[in-house]
């Protein structure tokens, strides 16, 4: 495959996602209706949904504090975490996917995801554009605040899942391939898997509880996150060369950065300014703590030394775990949340070692381990006693619902692994997936945009 048709390429795809599909959405003042419910006739008056201001202020507070968790917050994370010589090319993977993604969810992407329910499996077509996605409430999602503003509170997560899949793969993919397999990924892997429990399909109507994306986010990252790193193949050097992260300032920063914006990532779930906003809130705070703690604690005995790296990383871990549940729980439980997220990413990422796999930014172990880990952690110890719209989990007496959060986790990492399998071999083909080893022993901030981070 020459550079020159990778390029044509790309340019034809960029042309498509900025031009959009043919036919065209409406875009006219009529479109900004909200559609006819399923389950309602079209002759019969329903009456009009109320706007809460408050619950609006604080869905759009949320959009805003998601996006910092992509730009600059996990920008910074991961960049700190490559060698000097990839920084650039690494805080560019987040800065272009957001852009990229936040295009095709306008197009498309909301549409396949949240769109009327297809047979459970993907949304219809019926809101490409934004057709009928306007300013009024939709009864299923968020009855007091703008249609668009739930749109684009979800546009957030929808930004942030393939961005975190990129610190498996750091110092190593052309930036064509990156692109190309960001598109791809949104579209075939994170569409159906949020309709399938957010968007009004099967494991959302199983009963599946994914508060804030567990599974949807989580799993769905972690696991196409380890099928790139065994795809693409360890770094030159793994093993032998000095890969530790330059700049770890870099990284707290970001870490602060991440912990902020999950508040609006947990709390802004709720859809409103509300009892389950403030229940997610706490949850979520308590949870990073007890991981950076566990983290620590777990680092310092089996190594001798706690470290800075450490302490951040186990905040993430226990952001990431009780992200599924965080709606759901009391803070008692998001401390054992977190403990266990600590411990049990630190010691996945011990393991990576001698599994043998580089996944250069330990995606699998803080978000897949922890993906997982929360959403089993969910069917635990959710009670309706702290959210009357949740479920209660085995520890308060229901079996069934720890069964079809079994099910959640298999069902989303089994579609997010043969999804990024295929989708990595077209990738490959068409514009090729890896840098030259000249290119990567260079670094991608040369090779792939002639730039350099430090002078």
């Amino acid at each position: 495959m020459t550079a020159r048709f990778s390029r044509i390429w790309l340019l034809a795809l960029f042309l498509w996602i900025t031009i959009g599909t043919g036919g065209g959405p409406a875009w006219s003042q009529e479109a900004v209706t909200s559609p006819t419910l399923p389950h309602t006739s079209s002759q019969v008056a329903v009456a009009p949904l109320k706007i809460d201001t408050g619950d609006t202020a604080w869905v759009l507070a949320s959009s805003a504090l998601v996006l910092a968790m992509i730009v600059p917050g996990l920008a910074l994370f991961y960049g700190g975490l490559v060698r000097s010589k990839n920084v650039l090319g690494t805080i560019m993977h987040s800065v272009i996917i957001l852009s990229l993604v936040s295009l095709l969810w306008i197009l498309i992407g909301y549409s396949l995801a949240f769109g009327p329910d297809q047979k459970g499996v993907i949304g219809g077509l019926d809101w490409i554009g934004l057709s009928g996605v306007g300013l009024t409430p939709h009864p299923t999602y968020g009855p007091t605040i703008p249609h668009q503003a739930f749109m684009v509170f979800q546009l957030m997560f929808a930004a942030i899942t393939p961005a975190l899949i990129t610190g498996a793969f750091a110092e190593r993919m052309k930036f064509g391939g990156l692109i190309l397999f960001a598109v791809l990924w949104s579209l075939l892997v994170y569409c159906p898997i949020a309709h399938w429990l957010w968007g009004g399909g099967w494991l959302g109507k199983l009963g599946g509880l994914d508060f804030a994306g567990g599974a949807v986010v989580h799993i769905s990252s972690g696991m196409a996150a380890l099928v790139c790193a065994v795809v693409l193949g360890k770094r030159h050097g793994y093993g032998t060369d000095y890969m530790a992260p330059h700049n770890l300032p870099l990284t707290i920063l970001g870490t602060g950065l991440l912990w902020f914006g999950w508040f609006g990532f947990n709390a802004g779930s709720a859809l409103g300014a509300n009892s389950v906003a403030v229940t997610a809130f706490l949850a979520t705070h308590t949870a990073a703590a007890a991981g950076a703690a566990a983290w620590m604690a777990v680092e310092w005995i089996h190594r001798g030394t706690p470290t800075v790296l450490g302490v951040a990383s186990g905040a993430v871990a226990g952001l990431a775990t009780v992200t599924p549940g965080a709606g759901y729980i009391g803070p008692f439980s998001a401390l054992l949340i977190g403990l266990v997220a600590g411990t049990l990413s630190y010691v996945a990422i011990i393991w990576k070692g001698k599994l043998g796999y580089d996944d250069s930014l330990d995606v699998v172990g803080i978000h897949g381990v922890g993906g997982v880990a929360g959403i089993l952690a969910t069917g635990l110890l959710a009670s309706k006693t702290v959210n009357p719209a949740g479920a209660d989990g085995l520890f308060f007496g229901n079996p069934t619902f720890f069964g079809i959060q079994v099910l959640t986790v298999l069902a989303v990492a089994l579609f997010s692994l043969v999804g990024t399998y295929c989708i990595l071999k077209l990738v490959d083909r068409l514009v090729g997936l890896r840098v030259s080893s000249e290119e990567e022993a260079l670094g991608l901030d040369l090779s792939q945009h002639n730039e350099r981070a430090y002078s």
